[in-house]
C-alpha cells in the first residue's frame, strides 16, 4: 500500500501539559527521595523490551497478575541519576493502542490510566527496534498523543548498522521531541544515559505529536469533551477519543455507553464527509514517520544482503531448515543428559549423606521414617532432576534470544496450516515445552477465538519440563546400562515428537468437528538475529529454579508426606509382616488395588496406580511417590537405588513388573495425559468456564489410556512381551 502524505506535518511546540505541571509542582514541594515515580516500559513484541527491563532492574522485581485477568504484571525498582526511585512497569508487547488481544488491552488500559489497580505512568519508556524503525515508531506516535513525558530506548543499533543503516540519533530525537538513547541492554551499554534521560523527563516535557487530518482532530476533540464529562476513570480523554474515532467499527462499539452517542455522531459525520477514519489516521501517522525517517536515517553505500538474510536462506529452507531444526533439538536433549550427570550425582551424594546423618543422630521410629522414607525420598527424588530442567530452560532462553524460535515457528507453520491451526499457535506451543501454563497464557496474542481455544486445548500435549523427571526415570529403567547418551537423547526426542504429533492430530480433529471455520492468515515477524545475553538467560534460569524449588518445598513436600502416611497406615496387626505386605494393606495399597482393574490392561500394577493418582497434582510427583513407595521396602532414597528397586520388582507369577513394554506404555501415558491441576486452573481462568478444562481433562485422559493400551497390548501381540 502506497501512502501519499499531504504536506510535512507541523510539529507542536514543547508545552507542558496542565496535569504534568501540577505533578512537577507536587514533586518540588516534597522531598525527592519520598516520591516514587512510575515508568511504563512499552514496545512491540520481540523488540527487546524484557531484556531492557531485566537490565535496568536486575533482580529487584515482583511478578504477579493484574487483578481480574491472567496477564502477567511485572514491576521492578531502579534508581535515577540523582537517586530518584522509579517503579518500572513491564507492559505486554503491543504494536498499537488499538488492541485486538487481551494482552494489548491491558497495555492500553494502563497507559490510559483506566486501571484502578495500577497508577498511570509518570514517564513512558518506549523500546524501539532500530532494525525496523517504521513499524516501531507507529506506537511512538500513539504514545505521543498521551502528552506524557516520553523516552525512546533505541535498541539493536549495532544490528541496524551491520545491515547498512546509519542513524542520526540527535536528529531523530529532535524530530520526535523526546530523548532517544541508543542502548545495548545485554551488554549494559546506554543504561546510565537512559536513567539520566528519565530523570530529566520528570520535568514534564511532552513529545511532538503526529499531525492528523483536521477532520479527525475535530472529531477527537468533540468526543474527548464527552469522555471527560461522562467518564472520570480515564486521564487522557483526547488520546482515548482519537483511538475510538479512528478505530474499527467493532472497537467503537466496545466503547463505554456513557459517550457512545458522541462517538457515533462523530463517526457518522466523518463518514458523511467521505473520510475513512481508520485509513486516514494510519496514512497520516505513517506519513509523519516517513518524514522523520527521511531526515534521520540513511543507507550506507555498497550495503549488500544482510547476515539475517543469509542465515534465513538456510534456517527457513524447506529441506535444510528442517535438518537444522532436528539437529538443534537432538543436540539439546543430548546435552540435557550428558551435562546433567555430574550435578545430579552431587545431589544424590548430598541426599545420601543427609540420610545417613539422620540415621545416626535420631532413634528409630515413625518420625525418622517420615524424614528419610517420606520427605527425603519424595522431595529428593524430584530435586535431583533440577539440573536437567535448568539446562532445558537455558537452551530455550538462548534459542529465543538469538531469534531462532521465530524461524522454527515459520517452519512449523507449513505443517500447522495443514491441521487448521494459526501460525501464531506455535509460539505458545513452543512455550509449552517449558511449561503449559505460560504457553496457554500466551494464546492471548491469537485474535481468532477458535484458533485460540484449539491452541489452549492441545498445548498441554507438548511435553513440559515437569514430565522430564518421569521420562528420565523411565528411560533409565528401560535403558539401565550399556546405552550411550545419544540413545537416551533419541528416545527423549521421540517422546517430544509424539506429544507434538498428538497435538497436531487433535487440532486437526477439533478444527473439523467442534471448531469449523476458515483459518486466519499468518503474519509473523522475523526478529533479527541477536547475540544472546548470558546474564539474562541465567536470570531466567534462576527464576525457574526458584519456582521449581518452591513447588518442591510446598506441593511435592505435602504430597510426599501424604503418600508416606497413606503407605504406612494403618499398620498391620502382625508385627512380623513383611514391608511388601504392610504396604499392600495400607490405605495407599487399598487405593491402588481399587484402581488396578482400570490400569491392568496397560501393564500397570497397583503401585504404579498410586503414582498415577498422586501425580494429578503435578506430573513430577510421580517420581517422588515411587521413591516413597520403594524406599519403604528398600530403605534407599537415591535415584540409582530407585532404578534398581523398580528393576527388581516382581509380579505374583515371578515376572518383572517394569518390562520394556510397561516402561514404554507408561511414558506414552505421561506424554498424553493431563496430569496437572494448575494447568486446568489456568484454562478455567483463560476460558472463563469450567466446560473446557473438564473437556480437556476427559479427552486427554482417554487419549492417554488408549495410547498406553495400544503400546502394551500391541507389543504383546507382536511378541515383544
Amino acid at each position: 500500500m502506497t501512502m501519499q502524505p499531504n504536506s510535512p506535518p507541523m510539529m507542536p511546540s514543547r508545552a507542558k501539559k496542565p496535569h504534568l505541571a501540577a505533578a512537577v509542582a507536587r514533586q518540588a514541594a516534597s522531598p525527592r527521595e519520598d516520591k516514587t515515580c512510575t515508568v511504563a516500559i512499552a514496545g512491540n513484541p520481540n523488540s527487546g523490551k524484557s531484556t531492557l527491563f531485566n537490565a535496568l532492574t536486575g533482580l529487584r522485581q515482583k511478578v504477579g497478575n493484574y487483578p481480574g485477568v491472567t496477564v502477567e504484571k511485572k514491576i521492578g525498582r531502579f534508581y535515577g541519576s540523582h537517586g530518584e526511585a522509579f517503579d518500572l512497569l513491564d507492559l505486554p508487547g503491543t504494536y498499537s493502542l488499538q488492541t485486538r488481544s487481551p494482552d494489548e488491552a491491558v497495555a492500553r488500559d494502563v497507559l490510559l490510566g483506566r486501571r484502578a489497580d495500577t497508577p498511570a505512568p509518570d514517564v513512558v519508556l518506549c523500546v524501539v527496534d532500530a532494525t525496523n524503525l517504521e513499524r516501531n515508531l507507529y506506537l511512538v506516535t500513539q504514545l505521543a498523543d498521551l502528552g506524557l513525558p516520553l523516552v525512546v530506548a533505541l535498541v539493536m543499533v549495532d544490528l541496524a548498522e551491520r545491515d547498512g543503516w546509519v542513524i542520526n540519533v540527535p536528529e531523530l530525537s529532535r524530530r520526535l521531541g523526546c530523548p532517544v538513547v541508543p542502548t545495548v541492554a545485554a551488554q549494559g551499554k546506554g543504561l546510565v544515559e537512559l536513567r539520566q534521560a528519565m530523570t530529566r523527563q520528570l520535568q514534564g516535557v511532552a513529545p511532538h505529536r503526529a499531525s492528523l487530518p483536521p477532520e479527525i482532530e475535530a472529531a477527537g476533540r468533540l468526543v474527548s469533551e464527552s469522555i471527560a464529562r461522562e467518564c472520570t476513570r480515564t486521564k487522557f480523554p483526547l488520546a482515548e477519543a482519537i483511538l475510538f474515532v479512528s478505530g474499527t467499527k467493532e472497537q467503537a462499539e466496545a466503547a463505554p455507553l456513557a459517550f457512545q452517542p458522541a462517538l457515533m455522531a462523530a463517526r457518522r459525520e466523518l463518514a458523511g464527509a467521505g473520510v475513512d477514519a481508520l485509513s486516514a489516521t494510519v496514512h497520516a501517522r505513517y506519513a509523519w514517520i516517513e518524514t522523520v525517517i527521511e531526515h534521520s536515517i540513511r543507507a550506507r553505500q555498497g550495503s549488500e544482503s544482510t547476515l539475517s538474510d543469509r542465515l534465513d536462506a538456510v534456517f527457513t529452507h524447506k529441506i535444510w531448515g528442517w535438518a537444522v531444526f532436528l539437529a538443534v533439538m537432538a543436540g539439546m536433549f543430548f546435552t540435557i543428559f550428558r551435562l546433567a550427570e555430574v550435578p545430579m550425582g552431587w545431589i544424590e551424594l548430598g541426599q545420601d549423606a543427609l540420610n545417613n546423618w539422620i540415621g545416626r543422630v535420631m532413634p528409630g521410629g515413625d518420625f525418622r521414617d517420615l524424614l528419610t522414607s517420606g520427605i527425603l525420598a519424595g522431595v529428593g527424588g524430584v530435586v535431583v532432576f533440577l539440573p536437567q530442567i535448568l539446562i532445558l530452560f537455558f537452551f530455550i532462553g538462548l534459542l529465543e534470544d538469538t531469534g531462532y524460535l521465530a524461524r522454527a515457528a515459520f517452519l512449523m507453520d507449513r505443517v500447522m496450516c495443514r491441521v487448521g491451526l494459526h501460525g501464531k499457535s506455535f509460539v505458545p506451543m513452543l512455550s509449552s515445552f517449558a511449561c503449559a501454563i505460560p504457553g496457554i497464557m500466551g494464546t492471548r496474542t491469537i485474535e481468532n477465538p477458535k484458533d485460540r481455544l484449539v491452541t489452549i486445548l492441545v498445548a498441554p500435549l507438548m511435553s513440559c519440563s515437569a514430565r522430564l523427571p518421569v521420562y528420565s526415570l523411565m528411560i533409565a529403567v528401560l535403558l539401565p546400562a550399556g546405552f550411550s547418551s545419544w540413545h537416551k537423547a533419541g528416545l527423549m526426542l521421540a517422546l517430544y515428537a509424539l506429544g507434538l504429533s498428538a497435538a497436531f492430530g487433535m487440532a486437526w480433529l477439533f478444527r473439523r468437528t467442534l471448531f469449523k471455520g476458515d483459518r486466519s492468515v499468518l503474519l509473523l515477524e522475523m526478529p533479527p538475529y541477536r547475540r544472546p545475553s548470558l546474564r539474562v538467560t541465567l536470570v531466567r534460569m534462576w527464576e525457574r529454579a526458584r519456582l521449581f524449588l518452591r513447588q518442591a518445598g510446598t506441593v511435592i513436600l505435602a504430597i510426599s508426606v501424604i503418600i508416606w502416611a497413606l503407605s504406612t497406615y494403618p499398620k498391620p496387626a502382625n508385627v512380623t509382616a513383611t514391608p511388601a505386605l504392610a504396604l499392600e494393606n495400607s490405605a495407599a495399597g487399598r487405593l491402588g488395588r481399587a484402581l488396578e482393574p482400570v490400569i491392568a490392561p496397560l501393564g500397570y500394577d497397583w503401585k504404579i496406580g498410586i503414582g498415577i493418582i498422586s501425580s494429578f497434582a503435578a506430573r513430577e510427583v510421580f517420581v517422588g511417590t515411587m521413591s516413597v513407595i520403594y524406599s519403604i521396602e528398600s530403605g534407599k532414597e537415591d535415584t540409582p537405588a530407585l532404578r534398581q528397586a523398580m528393576l527388581g520388582e516382581r509380579r505374583a507369577d515371578g515376572s518383572g513388573t517394569y518390562t520394556p513394554l510397561v516402561c514404554l506404555s507408561l511414558m506414552v501415558f505421561y506424554v498424553l495425559a493431563m496430569q496437572c491441576l494448575s494447568t486446568l486452573a489456568v484454562v478455567r481462568r483463560e476460558t472463563n468456564s469450567w466446560r473446557w478444562p473438564l473437556f480437556q481433562f476427559a479427552y486427554m485422559t482417554m487419549l492417554a489410556w488408549l495410547g498406553a493400551f495400544l503400546v502394551f497390548q500391541g507389543g504383546r501381540i507382536l511378541g515383544w512381551g
